[in-house]
């Protein structure tokens, strides 16, 4: 068998349905990439809905994380190998692989059992994963063979090399965010806490990713970066703005999430300090910022086996998507004095701070680790309703700000004097929304196509416009209409999107 039909056998994705079809069919996402040569596991193309739909997700995050301060830097995507021996990426960064006996088919060893039941194996050793399996009497998932008895590990770099010098795809943003400390502690001012983000592309040897774009091999990440005072982890001005907000808190003590406040949390030693407090409350509030709604939201701890061994504590955000279960969408980790320790210890250079008084320091950083693909598909997954009642017909229901085009409109007929004003009106919302302009086909079918494709308003220019100027416009989801004046038109969608105002016929 040739590694492209090993590859592809071994990758099998879910049989495609009304809503694998939806996602193609409608230019959110294909793949697996190459298409046309039978595609690599792990590499997708985002469509004009998908990309449009993405960009939404990390404007949001832009926008959350400017407004709490961070800013945000672009590092290089490839490193030279002194680097991820620094940060423990060369030796460590290594997933455990089981094999199928019969078609030999790799897959990563706990994520078959994740998979299948809604259970976090990754702190599991091996003998307990192999136990698991047995007892389950799991199989593989592309033959249905019985899986060997044996675990192995293999290494997720990404190796390359630059003008002979050995080097790595970056397999997360963290990393090129703490080599440039020196720089970042010198533009703000040589005084902590410094708030740091970036998102860009990363790259992971990934083992049978057959969760379409929530496991790739090519993946976009969103990281945020918190550069604190260890002694100011307790003293943390903003706790007191949030300290009464209550979050789905799931301790690897208990059987469920609890909800708590995170005053609480900190009282009861689920969480180890107020900054750590703040950032999970962060990363919390960027997810319900995207749309999700809050009951397909929690947020589990690390079990002690699972937690990094420079971890001082360790939380990751979930979503339960309707296709995969409960799925792991965002790590936040107070790493400790780790990362610039060790880079300081390579390079030779001080990675330190000044505290008031003389006293010189190794900063704490805190993380928010998550990529922009999950909670893109996650967005997808929720919101897309295919509508039995109405054989056909499908919506993308989503929150009308995430939605990826803000506005259709559609002059009623293709007559000249109605597609001029309609051009006139699409250029005049073009400098504020995302706007799709259609005047082919029945109104019906083009409503249709719009309430599909999940935008939330569509206007329609008819004859009464030209002599009333004005137009009607129409709601996504109640699909009431209302006639508004020409010149009031931006405005009331502004408001509309923001929320300010409600759709009221």
């Amino acid at each position: 068998m040739t590694t492209k039909k090993k590859e592809r056998k071994q990758t099998k994705e879910k049989p495609k349905n009304e809503f694998s079809s939806f996602i193609s069919d409608f230019g959110l996402i294909w793949g697996p990439e190459p298409e046309i040569y039978g595609g690599l596991a792990g590499f997708y193309t985002y469509g004009p809905l998908g990309k449009l739909l993405k960009n939404k997700v990390e404007n949001s995050v832009r926008k959350i994380f400017n407004s709490n301060g961070l800013r945000e830097i672009e590092g290089p995507t490839i490193m030279p190998d002194t680097v991820w021996e620094a940060s423990g990426h060369l030796k460590t960064f290594k997933d455990r692989t089981i094999k199928c006996s019969k078609c030999k088919a790799i897959f990563r060893a706990d994520k078959i059992i994740e998979e299948n039941f809604d259970i976090a194996a990754d702190a599991w050793n091996d003998k307990k994963i192999l136990d698991f399996i047995n007892k389950k009497e799991i199989k593989c998932p592309s033959c249905q063979g019985k899986l060997e008895n044996k675990i192995e590990t293999q290494s997720l770099m990404m190796k390359t090399n630059v003008a002979g010098t050995e080097a790595s795809l970056r397999p997360e943003t963290a990393t090129v965010t703490y080599l440039p400390y020196q720089r970042l502690y010198n533009y703000f001012k040589r005084k902590l806490p410094i708030g740091i983000f970036q998102i860009g592309k990363a790259y992971r040897n990934e083992i049978s990713p057959r969760q379409h774009v929530l496991r790739g091999r090519e993946f976009t990440q969103a990281e945020g970066q918190l550069f604190v005072d260890p002694k100011e982890k307790n003293n943390w001005g903003k706790y007191n703005e949030i300290k009464k907000n209550k979050l789905p808190f799931w301790s690897h003590k208990d059987k469920e999430p609890k909800t708590i406040s995170i005053e609480e949390a900190l009282k009861n030693k689920l969480i180890k300090s107020q900054v750590y407090g703040w950032c999970i409350n962060l990363a919390y509030q960027l997810y319900i910022s995207f749309g999700i709604p809050k009951n397909k939201i929690r947020l589990r701890q690390h079990h002690p086996n699972e937690k990094a061994f420079y971890a001082d504590d360790a939380w990751d955000i979930e979503v339960n998507l309707n296709e995969y279960g409960w799925t792991e969408m965002c790590g936040v980790h107070d790493r400790a004095d780790y990362d610039l320790t060790q880079h300081s210890k390579f390079s030779g250079q001080k990675l330190e701070a000044t505290r008031e008084n003389g006293e010189k320091f190794t900063p704490h950083v805190l993380e928010i680790a998550f990529g922009t693909d999950r909670p893109t598909y996650a967005l997808i997954d929720l919101f897309y309703k295919e509508k039995k009642e109405q054989e056909g017909k499908t919506t993308f229901e989503i929150p009308y700000h995430m939605a990826p085009i803000d506005v259709s409109i559609f002059p009623l007929m293709k007559k000249p004097e109605l597609t001029k004003l309609a051009t006139k009106i699409k250029e005049d919302l073009e400098t504020d929304f995302i706007v799709d302009y259609n005047a082919s086909g029945s109104i019906g079918k083009r409503y249709l196509r719009s309430a599909t494709e999940g935008t939330p308003y569509a206007i329609t220019i008819d004859y009464d416009s030209l002599e009333k100027n004005d137009i009607t416009i129409r709601d996504r989801d109640t699909e009431k209409q209302i006639r508004i004046k020409i010149e009031n038109l931006k405005e009331t969608l502004r408001k509309l999107l923001s929320k300010e105002i409600k759709f009221e016929k």
